[in-house]
C-alpha cells in the first residue's frame, strides 16, 4: 500500500506541476499585455503561483520520481526513459530556479517568462508520455538480474519526507527548501550499493 501511495503523490504531484507551470504562462502572459494596477496585480498571481504551489509540487514530484526508481527494480540508469526523465526533471529544476523565477517581476525577461513557463509545462507533458509508453531499450550498462524491491517502511518513509520539508519550509526555514528530500535522494544510492550483495567468486574445482 505504501508503494501505491508514493506512485500516486508522484502522479498528483507531477499533474500539478504541469497545471500550475500552465496557469503561471497564462498569468504571465496577461501580465505583459496588461497595464496600471492590472499588470501589478498579474505579476503578484505570477509570484505566488510560483512560490507557493508550484516550487513544492516540482520538488516533491521530483523526489517522489526518484525514489520510486531507487526503490524498485527499475533503477536510476537500467532504462532510457528513466534516465531520459531525469535529465528533462532536473533541467525543468534548474530553469525553473536560476531562469524563470528571478524574472518574475514587471522588469523581467518577457521572453523568459513566457518560454520558461511554457517550455516546462510542454516538457512534464512529454514525461507522462515517457512513463505510459516505456520507449527505447535498456541502457548498455545494465548489470545482470534486478535490484530488489524496498520494503515497506522504505515507501513510507518518503511518503513523510515533502510532508517535513514543508514543515520547516513553513515554520522554520522561512522558505521552501526540500532540504530532507535532497539529503535522502543523496544518501540512498549509497547505501543502497553498499547493501547490495556481491556475486561470490566461483570455486574452481581441481581434479
Amino acid at each position: 500500500m505504501s508503494r501505491k501511495l508514493l506512485v500516486w503523490s508522484h502522479v498528483i504531484t507531477s499533474t500539478g506541476w504541469m497545471c500550475m507551470a500552465l496557469a503561471l504562462f497564462v498569468a504571465v502572459g496577461y501580465a505583459l499585455d496588461a497595464s496600471g494596477p492590472a499588470r501589478e496585480a498579474a505579476f503578484d498571481v505570477a509570484l505566488l503561483i510560483d512560490v507557493d504551489v508550484l516550487q513544492f509540487t516540482a520538488t516533491t514530484s521530483a523526489f517522489t520520481g526518484l525514489m520510486l526508481s531507487g526503490l524498485t527494480p527499475w533503477g536510476y540508469f537500467r532504462h532510457w526513459w528513466v534516465l531520459l526523465k531525469f535529465v528533462i526533471t532536473f533541467t525543468q529544476l534548474y530553469v525553473g530556479i536560476f531562469v524563470l523565477s528571478p524574472n518574475l517581476h514587471p522588469d523581467g525577461s518577457p521572453a523568459m517568462m513566457r518560454l520558461g513557463s511554457l517550455l516546462m509545462a510542454s516538457a512534464l507533458a512529454g514525461q507522462v508520455w515517457l512513463s505510459v509508453a516505456k520507449p527505447f531499450k535498456r541502457t548498455p550498462w545494465t548489470g545482470p538480474g534486478k535490484p530488489p524491491t524496498a520494503p515497506a517502511w522504505a515507501f513510507a518513509a518518503c511518503l513523510a519526507v515533502p510532508a517535513v520539508d514543508y514543515a520547516l519550509g513553513e515554520w522554520v526555514l522561512g522558505r521552501s527548501i526540500p532540504a530532507l528530500a535532497m539529503l535522502v535522494v543523496v544518501v540512498h544510492p549509497v547505501v543502497r550499493a553498499r547493501s547490495r550483495p556481491r556475486p561470490q567468486p566461483k570455486l574452481i574445482r581441481v581434479p
